[in-house]
């Protein structure tokens, strides 16, 4: 599981040619919370195991228009990835009580500004619960 940059981490950790080299058991599943989706998708991102990625709609700091369009390109390449977005989410959608605030100085936000909206999305953050252990028990 990795959240933000530690989903990117995760994207590149599901690639076919990520796979282990030394004979131990690979994951069996990812889960990946609002990642920045833009360069795995100019690097023709795939996943070689099941991995479902979750982000807001109104996520204005890694925007979900990023991953979709890293989704549908990987599904020709036999991905293994389930997308689900959520409306009106922002990033770090899943944070239990933390009010809607405006960051400011971020070194990468969708816009190029610097600003970017996060806080609790309460549907978004019930559903991520449910979904998540659904998703590692298959």
């Amino acid at each position: 599981m990795g959240w933000s940059s530690g989903g990117i981490a995760t994207l590149w950790a599901t690639r076919p040619r990520a796979t282990p080299r030394d004979g131990m058991p690979d994951f069996r599943s990812a889960v990946v919370f609002y990642p920045g989706c833009r360069r795995a998708g100019e690097a023709a991102w795939s996943a070689r195991l099941p991995t479902l990625i979750m982000i807001g709609t109104a996520d204005d700091w890694t925007p979900m228009t990023a991953c979709e369009q890293m989704v549908a390109d990987a599904r020709g390449r036999s991905a293994r990835a389930t997308l689900i977005t959520y409306p009106g989410a922002y990033h770090e959608f899943d944070r239990p009580n933390y009010p809607l605030r405006m960051l400011s100085g971020l070194a990468y936000t969708a816009d190029g500004s610097g600003r970017a909206h996060v806080g609790t999305n309460a549907a978004a953050r019930t559903d991520a619960l449910k979904r998540v252990p659904q998703w590692l028990m298959r």
